[in-house]
């Protein structure tokens, strides 16, 4: 019997309720036959991973790329080569972005933030704001407003003019929506004096903080909001002596890989992650990584359930003896 430890998780605590010795292959494993005369469980799916390349491949402008989405939290992936080119002011959510790769010039009321892959960063509800990417990809987590960053900035947005090299104020709208931003939600759309827009900065006394990925071994809450919690695992490719799994008793988790590759184990299934994989651990499921290499992953916690709209790149495969064995030795994130 190869036991490990299962953690019972609420979302806004990192203390478990409790914690439980179990036998991993029973955990993993589909339950016995019922002799009842009822059926008195459903047959659940498997996992499903969504997938969106991590290097810059040109493309025509386009909308983003919606992944997960509720009524409250919606989760984009986004390319650039180029500007917006409007500015967008919501008036429901907060707008936290992931840097992926390449440059991008976030410019806003509040100052202007140069992203460099590993960042972070949080639109207020209510700020303008526009992008001139160059060559990148960054993702969008639409968010129930106020959220707050849990941990220090090392920078924060600041008044830069021009914000960008070449730049000139020119003629630009100002898109005012609601319903997390979403195309066709759009309240009012004017023209609006893009120098003055920016010059707002110097009589604004919020900055917006940037956030890293942290180097250090471990979670790191990054975010949170009342039914929201968002943070990242960074992970070695060495064994833990004793497996450790989580089962969040009131939240789906929504985790991106940013790096490295993985194997997820859930009572849904297993499946490989590499960088650019998207996969939804549903509440209440328990679940475990094992990593080969070093990486880092971003996790979301959604007090709602956080479907996936984004094609579908593979599913996870059922659990078995044999596979289990086979990764004996190596390192658990979790």
């Amino acid at each position: 019997m190869s036991v490990v430890i299962e953690d019972v998780m609420i979302m806004t605590s990192d203390q478990p309720l409790r914690s439980i010795e179990r036998d991993e292959h029973n955990l993993l494993t589909a339950p016995h036959p019922s002799t009842m005369p009822v059926k008195l469980w459903r047959d659940h799916p498997p996992l499903t991973v969504a997938h969106f390349p991590q290097e810059y491949q040109p493309r025509p402008f386009a909308p983003p790329r919606g992944v997960y989405e509720n009524d409250q939290i919606r989760i984009e992936w986004q390319t650039m080569d180029n500007r917006q080119p409007f500015y967008h002011r919501n008036c429901d959510v907060d707008e936290i972005s992931y840097q992926i790769n390449g440059e991008r010039t976030l410019m806003t009321e509040l100052g202007v933030i140069e992203h460099r892959p590993g960042e972070f960063s949080r639109i207020p509800r209510g700020v303008s704001h526009d992008n001139y990417g160059r060559a990148e990809s960054h993702l969008l987590f639409y968010v129930p407003a106020p959220a707050a960053e849990t941990c220090p900035a090392p920078r924060t947005s600041e008044r830069v003019m021009p914000p960008f090299p070449g730049w000139a104020p020119g003629q630009i709208n100002e898109a005012v929506t609601q319903c997390m931003g979403t195309a066709g939600h759009d309240i009012a759309v004017f023209p609006v004096d893009e120098q003055a827009l920016l010059d707002r900065v110097v009589h604004e006394h919020d900055r917006m903080p940037v956030l890293n990925v942290p180097k250090a071994l471990g979670s790191t809450w990054l975010y949170q909001a009342e039914q929201f919690r968002m943070g990242t695992t960074t992970f070695a490719g060495e064994a833990d002596a004793v497996r450790r799994y989580r089962r969040t008793l009131d939240a789906d988790e929504i985790q991106y890989q940013i790096s490295g590759r993985r194997t997820l184990l859930t009572q849904r299934g297993i499946v490989e992650l590499g960088p650019g994989d998207f996969v939804r651990v549903p509440l209440g499921i328990a679940h475990a990584s094992v990593g080969h290499e070093p990486g880092a992953y971003i996790s979301v916690l959604s007090h709602r359930e956080l479907p996936q709209v984004a094609d579908t790149a593979r599913t996870a495969q059922p659990c078995s003896p044999e596979y289990l064995a086979s990764l004996t030795g190596e390192r658990s994130p979790r």
